[in-house]
């Protein structure tokens, strides 16, 4: 089957981003922050971005152009002789799916929101309401994968690329006007006070793992995401400056996220700290006290959608190259297989607030808390730790390889002062977050 591939420098890049930003930065992100000291918890993620975040997007990027294959059998086709490490491209494949199992149902979740908002029916709202509601749990899981895997039933540069590029750029253009409203608020001036100043005193290990795990879980890698555009791309670039590129758009949408939302917490005194309800009841009840509140939400949740729809685009196209390497099938018959088998999975937490009865850890934990622990705490970092691993040992790939691989083209090179950065400090750093987390997790 011959290799797709993009069409031009800027459709990788929005590609990669859109994957990126989503959800992560624009639903978890935020009440993630406010959980977590607000400028405090910005100042170790930006850290862990910077020392985890970048050497782990380019050695995705440079894995997956060197292998021209999905994650599925990128591993397989770049191991030595009498390596093992084509097993984790089964992984890989979970790890999607898993993902995309509860991130379907928030995307969904949003789109509501935005047909409420639109039609005027936003001030009886209620996010407890909504996820205890089968009918509409289910309803808009379909309707979020039905049109992702649509899109890819069409070819790469005319569907995906196409589309993406869309998104992104309208996307960027609701921030904006979103931004500069939100900052005109009363409660502004306090809002970015506690968003962007740090507070040292609130650095703790409970911040460090969150950051982390918040910075994987952004970014997508660790389980092939990210690999799948670096081999639908050609050599004229080194992948070190394109991991910069998409970190920086990445990093810029999360933040101009926290100024929409924080300004608008402080205005109306709402809870910054209210965990995953913070984007549907905080954010409702601040456009129902707005003028215009019913334009400035429909708006909100629309520019959310772009934000969620972005990175469901991105991670479905991951596991329809995988299913399709392993069947052959065409791009059409793919996507319906494929969204049959992410639309059953994702029935277990679209129904897991009502219908199933189901808690993993904590008392009145979910199937999306179970999912969330899968992908988030589990897969994203240690996926990473995996591929850090094998880009720099030799038995993996090897370090002389990956750097051989990132560095042909133009742009920012992999220097030998990073060398120590790339092997040491981002695995030992990864161990020792990941074990402390599993140290200070709420089991029960």
């Amino acid at each position: 089957m011959k290799r797709e591939r993009l069409s031009s420098r800027l459709g990788f890049i929005m590609l990669s981003a859109g994957c990126a930003i989503g959800c992560g930065n624009v639903w978890k992100f935020p009440w993630m922050c406010g959980q977590n000291g607000g400028g405090s918890f910005m100042l170790v993620y930006i850290l862990c971005l910077l020392i985890l975040g970048i050497p782990a997007l380019t050695m995705e990027f440079s894995l997956g152009r060197a292998a021209q294959s999905s994650p599925l059998t990128m591993y397989k086709k770049m191991q030595k002789d009498g390596q093992y490490w084509s097993k984790f491209g089964i992984i890989c494949f979970i790890g999607n799916i898993a993902l995309m199992a509860f991130y379907a149902v928030v995307c969904g979740w949003l789109i509501y929101y935005f047909v409420e908002f639109l039609t005027g029916n936003h001030y009886d709202l209620s996010f407890i309401k909504m996820i205890s509601n089968p009918k509409v749990n289910v309803l808009y899981l379909f309707i979020t994968l039905f049109t992702a895997f649509l899109v890819l039933c069409f070819k790469l540069q005319g569907g995906l690329e196409r589309v993406v590029k869309v998104i992104m750029c309208i996307l960027l253009g609701l921030m904006f006007v979103l931004a500069i409203r939100s900052i005109t608020l009363t409660g502004a001036k306090e809002g970015l006070s506690f968003y962007l100043k740090p507070d040292f005193k609130k650095i703790d290990g409970k911040v460090l793992v969150a950051a982390m795990n918040q910075a994987f879980f952004t970014l997508s890698t660790g389980m092939g995401s990210m690999a799948i555009f670096g081999s639908y791309i050609d050599k004229e670039r080194s992948l070190l400056g394109e991991s910069i590129n998409v970190l920086l758009l990445d990093t810029f949408v999360a933040i101009l996220a926290g100024i929409i939302i924080f300004p608008a917490c402080f205005t109306y005194n709402l809870e910054v700290g209210s965990g995953p309800s913070l984007l549907f009841d905080t954010m409702a009840t601040v456009f129902n006290n707005m003028s215009y509140g019913r334009l400035w939400g429909s708006l909100f949740f629309l520019f959310m959608i772009f934000a969620a729809m972005s990175t469901v685009l991105g991670v479905c196209e991951n596991i329809l190259a995988m299913f399709r390497e392993m069947t052959g099938f065409s791009r059409p018959r793919g996507s319906a297989i494929c969204g049959l088998i992410t639309f059953t999975l994702g029935l277990s937490t679209a129904l897991g607030f009502s219908v199933i009865k189901f808690e993993p850890f904590a008392k009145g934990s979910t199937f999306l808390d179970f999912w969330d622990f899968i992908v988030s705490n589990n897969i994203l970092p240690l996926g990473s730790l995996l591929l850090c691993l094998f880009c720099t040992t030799s038995i993996g790939w090897g370090y002389d390889n990956f750097v051989c691989e990132a560095n042909s083209g133009k742009g920012l090179k992999v220097k030998e002062w990073m060398k120590p950065v790339f092997k040491y400090v981002v695995p030992v750093l990864i161990v020792f977050v990941y074990i402390y987390g599993m140290l200070t997790f709420k089991w029960r």
